[in-house]
C-alpha cells in the first residue's frame, strides 16, 4: 500500500483516520470495468449516438484488437455489485456510520425516504444485519403490490407511511416517530450529533437497562460520517495498479444529496491526488449543493480535530472542491424523458451494466462526453447503484418495458 501524506501535527495520516474506524463493509474492494465508446450505426440524436463495449468482461474478442482499439474509453466503478440488495453509495455512506451507532448502544434506527427509496431500503437491510431494529417512514400511500425498494424496506424494516403534508416537515416527523419507538424510558438521538462526537466508546450511555436508544438518520444519510466510507473507496482506488499517483483523473458521479461527491473530492485532496470531481446535479439547486458542500467540509474539519489543514497541506483549495454541473437534459427530479429507458436497455445489452434513468444514466452520459472530448485524462464514473428502482419505474412507464421480439 502506498504511504498516505502525513499530518504535521502528531504524524497522523488519512490512513490513520481510516484505520481507526470500524467498518460495516468487510472490504472497500469493488470491481472496475473499462468501457469503450464506439460510433453507433443507428441514427438517434445526441447524446444517444454511441455504442458501447465492456473491455473488462469481454477482453479477448478479436484477439484483444479490433474496432475498440484507440477508441475513447472510461472506467466504471461497479459499486452496484457491493451487496445483492443494498449497494452503491448507499452502502458507502453507511459504512462508518452503522458501526458507530451500534458502538454507541443504538437499539433502533429511524429514517425516511420516498416509496422507492434506495437509502431507506439500504438502511433497513444493513441495520438488520448489524442487530439494530430499522423503522422506515415512506412518503405517500402503501402500494397495493409492493415492489423493488419498497418491498425490501417492508421485508427488513418496520415500515409506516406518511402523507405528503406530514412528510413536508421531515425533522418533526422523524422525531415524533422516534419518540413513539423509544417509549417512556428510552432516548432519542440524531445521527448528526453522534457523528460529531469523538471516536471514544461511550460505556455509560445514560440509558436504563433494557430501554431503547433510538437514533435518527436523516433522509439520504448525508452527514459527516458518510464521508468516511467514500474516502475509504478513494484510498482503495488509489492503491490499484491501474491508477497512478500523478495521473490526471476526472471522476464523475450523479448527485442526490451531494455527499458522495464531496467525499470523493475530500479523499482526493487528503491523499494528494490529481483528481477532479464532477457531480451531476439531480435534486437541488446549485446554491443548495454548494451550501451542503461547505457544511460537510466544515464538519469534516471538526472530525479531524482541526488537523485538516495539516492533512491536506498544499492541496487545500478551500470549500469549493466539487464541480457541480447540470444534467444534459435538465428536468424536474424524478421525471424520465423519452428514449432514456431504451438507452439504459441498450447499455445493459452491450455492456452487462444496468443503469437507471433517474440517477446513474446522468453520470454515464457525463462520462461519455468527457472521455470523447479529452483522451489524455482518465475518466472514472462511480456507479451509485439504485437499479432495483427499475421495479417502480416499470409500473409508472409500463409501455416502455415491452419486448422487441415476438415468439
Amino acid at each position: 500500500m502506498r504511504p498516505s501524506p502525513a499530518l504535521a501535527g502528531g504524524g497522523r495520516t488519512v490512513a490513520n483516520l481510516l484505520s481507526a474506524t470500524e467498518w460495516m463493509l468487510p472490504s472497500p474492494a469493488t470491481q472496475v470495468h473499462t468501457i469503450s465508446v464506439l460510433p453507433s450505426h443507428s441514427p438517434p440524436s445526441p447524446p444517444h449516438h454511441f455504442a458501447f463495449s465492456n473491455l473488462t468482461t469481454a477482453p479477448k474478442r478479436n484477439g484483444g484488437k479490433g474496432e475498440e482499439e484507440g477508441r475513447p474509453r472510461f472506467e466504471v466503478v461497479r459499486d452496484d455489485l457491493l451487496h445483492p440488495l443494498a449497494n452503491g453509495n448507499k452502502a458507502r455512506k453507511l459504512d462508518a456510520l452503522l458501526p458507530l451507532l451500534r458502538r454507541r448502544g443504538a437499539t433502533d434506527v429511524v429514517t425516511c425516504g420516498g416509496c422507492q427509496s434506495a437509502h431507506a431500503a439500504a438502511t433497513a437491510v444493513h441495520c438488520a444485519e448489524w442487530g439494530m431494529r430499522p423503522h422506515i417512514l415512506l412518503r405517500g400511500e402503501q402500494p397495493d403490490i409492493p415492489t423493488g425498494y419498497n418491498l425490501i424496506s417492508l421485508m427488513f424494516g418496520n415500515v409506516a407511511y406518511a402523507s405528503r403534508s406530514v412528510y413536508a416537515h421531515r425533522d418533526e416527523m422523524l422525531y415524533n416517530h422516534a419518540r413513539k419507538v423509544a417509549g417512556t424510558g428510552g432516548t432519542v438521538l440524531w445521527a448528526d450529533d453522534i457523528s460529531k462526537e469523538d471516536f471514544v466508546l461511550d460505556e455509560d450511555n445514560g440509558c436504563e437497562i433494557g430501554s431503547r436508544r433510538v437514533v435518527i438518520i436523516k433522509e439520504g444519510a448525508g452527514d459527516v460520517q458518510a464521508l468516511l466510507g467514500v474516502i475509504r473507496l478513494v484510498e482503495y482506488l488509489y492503491n490499484l495498479s491501474s491508477f497512478h499517483k500523478h495521473e490526471n483523473v476526472h471522476v464523475v458521479v450523479d448527485a442526490g444529496t451531494g455527499t458522495t461527491a464531496v467525499g470523493l473530492a475530500l479523499g482526493a485532496v487528503c491523499l494528494g491526488l490529481h483528481w477532479r470531481v464532477t457531480a451531476v446535479m439531480l435534486a437541488d439547486t446549485l446554491e443548495r449543493y454548494k451550501e451542503r458542500e461547505k457544511s460537510l467540509i466544515s464538519d469534516f474539519k471538526k472530525l479531524c480535530h482541526n488537523n485538516y489543514h495539516e492533512m491536506v497541506g498544499e492541496n487545500d483549495i478551500g470549500d469549493s472542491l466539487v464541480e457541480w454541473v447540470e444534467r444534459f437534459s435538465p428536468r424536474r427530479f424524478g421525471k424520465v424523458l423519452n428514449g432514456e429507458i431504451a438507452l439504459c436497455r441498450q447499455i445493459a445489452q452491450q455492456t452487462g451494466i444496468l443503469l437507471d434513468p433517474m440517477y446513474t444514466l446522468a453520470g454515464w452520459e457525463q462520462a461519455v462526453d468527457l472521455c470523447v472530448g479529452d483522451s489524455r485524462t482518465k475518466v472514472v464514473m462511480i456507479h451509485t447503484g439504485g437499479t432495483l428502482g427499475f421495479c417502480g419505474l416499470a409500473q409508472r412507464y409500463s409501455s416502455h418495458f415491452t419486448s422487441d421480439e415476438q415468439t
